[in-house]
């Protein structure tokens, strides 16, 4: 009965030494299992991030993901199409952030050629649609295009922003127009000074083309004019008349005489 007592003892010890060595290679086991799992992930969740980016402007761009970090490649013909793998690629599911490595292509232009282009594009930008009250510049350098000034609203402002990232030979753009705060004060003031100066005989020519006008921006009562005018009379002729509006804090006269050096601030 001892002996079978000690047997039983034995067996049991050589059971719980085989359990503690055989755990290491348990845990090992389950670490490959683990590696393998998040592997299959990583190529599940690329995957899905490339059936997002569908169509010939995403076709060169390449996909990898590591543990919820997805890494966007290669190159888009513009500006427009990498912003939007980038957004596409950050509401995939599973998608915990978004390294961008993808170069823009399509032509490299001088910067001076570049702002020009730009400029034309967005004078016409949504014109009858207030753009009057619009003021928005750009700055180029290296072709990363710097937009600038303000937008009477949000819609404004966004329409820029994509007209700009769509325009062939931008590489990067940075955003910094101003979207003029909501106010009645503020919306009254802007149709009285429109009223002022188009309704003015002397400046109603330019209303004439609707791309190229005397531009009237406005901040909790403050009026600032851009544009460009034939003369100096008539720049001094819309600053006077800008003055005369009733709630007008201040005016300040941008507007730039043709084939004279502008004057930033002057009056």
């Amino acid at each position: 009965m001892r002996n079978k007592t000690v047997i039983s003892r034995v067996l049991i010890a050589a059971c719980c030494m085989g359990m503690l060595v055989g755990a290491p290679g348990f845990v090992g086991s389950s670490a490959y299992v683990l590696a393998a799992d998040m592997g299959s992930s990583d190529a599940q969740l690329a995957a899905r991030v490339k059936r997002e980016l569908k169509g010939k402007n995403f076709q060169d761009v390449t996909v990898l993901a590591n543990g919820g970090t997805v890494t966007l490649s290669g190159q888009v013909p513009l500006y427009g199409y990498k912003a939007q793998a980038i957004k596409k690629a950050k509401k995939i599911s599973g998608v915990k952030d978004v390294r961008d490595n993808i170069a823009v292509g399509g032509p490299n232009l001088p910067d001076n050629v570049l702002q020009r282009n730009l400029m034309e594009r967005i004078e016409v930008d949504r014109v009858g649609y207030g753009q009057v009250f619009d003021a928005i510049g750009a700055h180029v350098q290296n072709g990363v295009v710097t937009l600038v000034g303000h937008a009477v609203g949000p819609i404004a402002q966004q329409s820029a922003v994509a007209l700009t990232e769509f325009t062939p030979g931008v590489k990067d753009v940075i955003n910094q127009i101003r979207v003029d705060p909501l106010s009645p004060m503020d919306d009254g003031i802007r149709i009285m000074t429109f009223r002022a100066i188009y309704g003015y005989p002397a400046l109603q020519q330019y209303a004439i083309v609707p791309s190229r006008p005397i531009r009237i921006s406005v901040q909790n009562g403050d009026v600032t004019l851009y544009g460009m005018v034939d003369n100096d009379m008539d720049k001094q002729l819309a600053y006077m008349r800008a003055m005369q509006v009733p709630n007008v804090f201040h005016v300040t006269n941008d507007l730039i005489v043709a084939n004279e050096k502008p004057e930033k601030g002057s009056k």
